[in-house]
């Protein structure tokens, strides 16, 4: 699970900001969204909200960067467009195997060069004192190296600095750093990243095609979702081709293709929706709505299953408000014990600390003419702001209280010559 992420000067994120999964102790509401894994406690969904290009997204490519760093995949690293500064600076504290540890890197995009490179345990006690065991750290600039590993930390002064540690030497020689690699490899591989824009629907037709099980979790999970759906499978080719020969194929396209390009079109024709025991090709004849959410839930059942952790750009984009609480409800729940969904939405709906987070769990992102941020409800106090458990969130988000609100002047338009 993910604790922390720290970004400096990366993307759209000119300073230092910091994004927290931890949860407050001190707060009781809602015990059931907190994740207790020995001595820490961790938040199990959280979301963003701002204005468009306020950085949401780019949070969400920060993760994909992680992601392709930790599993050697060449992640594009950029520093801030309007800063002369080519160092970006990321940190990620994360929960595997249950044991915390914290990942930190420094890289020079004018040089591509990774000039700083640290990887700690961190090991809480009951009243959350932390013991930090520093597995190894290499600094470029300041010429300074430590490594626990016997031999590594002179190896580490002639390595290549095109890479992270773990990915540049043979780690089988130091017990330490082959931990590190099995830790940071197998926690990146239990991150799904999708955009409810061109989200995926391959890893749905995979799980409906393993087991009538899985299809059958597939199914209720769409079908409860009161989409008006008697059934959602997958067709074998002859019973496929017997529901396309009932269906003028040529004369009904798709509305969109943004499910569509995810998946070879032989596959998406598989895709099969029963209403009152008719059978129609979902592709065709299904909402853009209904696409998404049946993309969705086989990241949603995965994630729930095997202890994953779901981060969804723009979770609520074609969905119907009822269901993206729904699918955050489903990991608030006390059923849920170690998955994680973080998102980012438009839906103001989702203020909503009387029924559904905890105020840690909401993030806004804002941006003005100088700097982005990133912060969290809990900064509002009800001293200071007046924010309580029982505000009207959603009135005092309108009202410019929590900032991150975009004020729209578009009737110049009306009046200028074009």
């Amino acid at each position: 699970m993910i604790l922390s992420v720290k970004i400096n000067n990366c993307l759209i994120f000119n300073r230092k900001v910091e994004f927290s999964m931890i949860a407050n102790m001190h707060y009781k509401k809602f015990s059931s969204n907190v994740a207790s894994i020995r001595h820490a406690h961790v938040l199990k969904s959280a979301i963003l909200i701002g204005p468009n290009n306020a950085g949401k997204t780019n949070f969400v490519r920060v993760l994909q960067v992680f992601k392709q760093l930790f599993l050697n995949q060449n992640p594009n690293l950029s520093n801030n467009l309007f800063s002369s500064n080519p160092i970006i600076e990321l940190g990620i504290a994360f929960i595997e195997k249950q044991e915390e540890f914290q990942f930190e890197i420094k890289y020079d995009t004018s040089k591509g060069e990774y000039v700083f490179e640290k990887f700690c345990e961190i090991q809480r006690d009951p009243h959350n004192y932390l013991k930090i065991k520093e597995y190894y750290m290499r600094d470029i600039s300041s010429g300074m190296f430590f490594a626990e590993d016997k031999g590594l930390t002179s190896v580490m002064q002639v390595a290549a600095k095109n890479n992270i540690l773990i990915h540049l030497l043979d780690t089988t020689s130091f017990p330490y750093l082959q931990k590190a690699k099995e830790v940071i490899t197998s926690f990146a591989s239990r991150i799904d990243i999708v955009d409810m824009n061109n989200i995926p629907i391959q890893k749905t037709i995979d799980m409906l095609k393993q087991s009538e099980k899985k299809h059958q979790a597939i199914a209720k999970f769409i079908l409860n979702a009161d989409l008006s759906l008697d059934d959602f499978r997958y067709l074998s080719d002859d019973e496929v081709k017997i529901v396309l020969e009932k269906q003028n194929v040529e004369d009904n396209k798709p509305q969109e293709n943004a499910i569509a390009l995810s998946a070879s079109l032989t596959e998406m024709l598989h895709l099969t929706s029963v209403y009152r025991g008719i059978k129609v090709p979902s592709l065709l004849y299904d909402s853009t709505g209904t696409k998404k959410m049946a993309a969705l839930a086989s990241y949603v059942i995965d994630a729930l299953e095997n202890g994953r952790i779901l981060v969804v750009d723009e979770l609520d984009n074609s969905l119907h408000f009822r269901l993206t609480r729904a699918i955050i409800a489903l990991f608030n729940n006390e059923l849920n014990q170690n998955a994680q969904i973080i998102a980012t939405v438009h839906d103001v709906s989702l203020l909503d600390c009387h029924k559904l987070f905890r105020k840690e769990q909401i993030w806004f992102v804002h941006k003005d003419k100088e700097n982005a941020y990133l912060y969290s409800l809990s900064e509002f106090t009800a001293e200071r702001d007046g924010v309580r458990d029982t505000s009207d969130l959603i009135q005092k988000y309108r009202n410019g209280v929590f900032g991150a609100l975009p004020e729209p002047d578009l009737f110049p338009v009306l009046t200028e010559e074009v």
